[in-house]
């Protein structure tokens, strides 16, 4: 099996160069065809939803949109899907950034208590605790 990168998923999802768009486009409908699947790793995803959120402005409801579409691909295969599911069950009603969100429900689903953290933010949530002094 291989893995895709970043910018492969960037490419799919934005169209930003055409012609690397439809590279992308051709190796999924050839994988679909052939059967294989393509790994896609939690940290990819992770900076996947940066790039999109910082680089190309893309909102929040439309990232959920997109990575719960993206989940339906049969030649994608994610790292812990699960935990992607749940982010993406609970993005709509919970206030933590997307990316926060899901490593929470990565470290929650790995059987961790919370997520010790220096983000005053993240730390309104139950599923961070702030280190303080």
């Amino acid at each position: 099996m291989k893995a895709i990168d970043t910018n492969i998923l960037v490419r799919f999802l934005v169209n930003d160069d055409p012609a690397q768009a439809q590279q992308v486009r051709q190796l999924f409908s050839g994988a679909e065809q052939r059967r294989v699947t393509y790994f896609v790793p939690l940290l990819v995803v992770l900076e996947s939803i940066w790039v999109l959120e910082s680089a190309y402005q893309i909102g929040r409801n439309e990232l959920i949109e997109v990575f719960s579409d993206l989940l339906l691909l049969p030649v994608l295969e994610f790292e812990q899907r699960e935990a992607m599911q749940a982010m993406l069950q609970t993005a709509r009603n919970d206030p933590l950034d997307l990316p926060d969100l899901l490593i929470a429900k990565s470290a929650l689903r790995n059987g961790c208590d919370c997520i010790v953290t220096f983000d005053k933010k993240a730390a309104r949530s139950d599923a961070f605790e702030l280190l303080t002094p």
